[in-house]
């Protein structure tokens, strides 16, 4: 198929696959349809991009699904129920609430810690290793001694120190989490803007009178987004966790919020009889943790330069 046949034909798959790309437009579409194809080949990413979306289904529509109130419940008549008695599918905990219920308002929760973590983390190390490692000298040294300080410290521990001073609730662990989470993007953004810190287009765009601020705005931190945002969606299972420790431990989401990890806390005293209590939201933790994990192996797999060549 000639070119101009192409032209005529945009979204076309040979339009996308074109060698010859007539617009950026054109070529940013290319690239995109060609790393969908990539991940699409890999069936366990498609399950975690699955997974994924359910979450955010169901997140959304917590009103809708949600049978029960997550807060208010029956303690009279429905504590400790079983799964499937009385028309609670997956049981109910101490204080007679519907398990299921809690489970569906407490995506929510899990979701705004992700997202809210992503936005305040990911940025804060893009902007750090990319100025480290293009300026090099005593700003490379002085940012990479802070990254490496906050790098000795274990997250968890560190994340508990921090909502120990600040005090419980789901906004300072998110604070927490996020102070916590950024150095190793500090690290991957820095390494990637080594690479091609010296190389020919950098300095064309030097001799065109750009500034560094520009530069690294413009040219480098887009080169560095593929390699974090892989680093991010893997990220994302040990954010959940880290949350859920919190919750465990009674410093994250405070009662009655239904938070997987308080409500595992919550159910630790029944494991024994009422397995379902402390189970269920254990069973949630791990589907979603999987499903960040498969989307992130999939993303690195898409998004490598070495396969693109391939």
């Amino acid at each position: 198929m000639s070119i101009p046949e192409i032209a005529l034909k945009p979204y076309s798959r040979a339009w996308l696959l074109s060698d010859r790309p007539a617009s950026r437009q054109q070529a940013r579409l290319g690239r995109a349809y060609i790393i969908w194809r990539r991940f699409a080949e890999n069936r366990l990413a498609l399950v975690g991009l699955g997974i994924l979306i359910l979450l955010l289904v169901v997140a959304a529509l917590a009103d809708v699904l949600a049978p029960y109130d997550p807060v208010v419940g029956d303690l009279r008549n429905a504590r400790l129920l079983p799964p499937g008695t009385a028309g609670y599918l997956l049981g109910t905990d101490d204080q007679g609430r519907d398990i299921l219920s809690r489970l569906i308002y407490g995506s929510r929760l899990t979701l705004l810690v992700v997202v809210l973590v992503a936005i305040i983390a990911a940025p804060i190390g893009l902007i750090v290793g990319t100025a480290s490692g293009y300026a090099g000298g005593w700003l490379d040294a002085v940012l990479m001694r802070i990254t490496d300080i906050f790098l000795a410290f274990p997250k968890l521990v560190l994340a508990l120190a921090l909502v120990a001073a600040l005090g419980p609730g789901i906004e300072n662990a998110i604070l927490a989490i996020a102070v916590t989470s950024w150095p190793p993007y500090a690290r991957i953004a820095r390494a990637e803007t080594l690479t091609f810190r010296n190389s020919e287009f950098i300095a064309a765009v030097k001799l065109m009178g750009a500034s560094p601020l520009r530069i690294i705005i413009r040219h480098v931190m887009p080169l560095c987004l593929s390699s974090l945002i892989v680093r991010v969606t893997l990220d994302m299972a040990g954010i959940i966790l880290t949350a859920a420790g919190l919750g465990f431990l009674g410093l994250g989401a405070q009662p009655p919020l239904p938070e997987w990890g308080a409500m595992i806390a919550s159910g630790r005293r029944f494991i024994l009889d009422q397995w379902w209590v402390a189970a269920m939201p254990g069973v949630a933790i791990l589907v979603v943790s999987l499903g960040f994990n498969l989307l992130g192996d999939g993303l690195r797999d898409a998004l490598d330069p070495k396969e693109a060549g391939q």
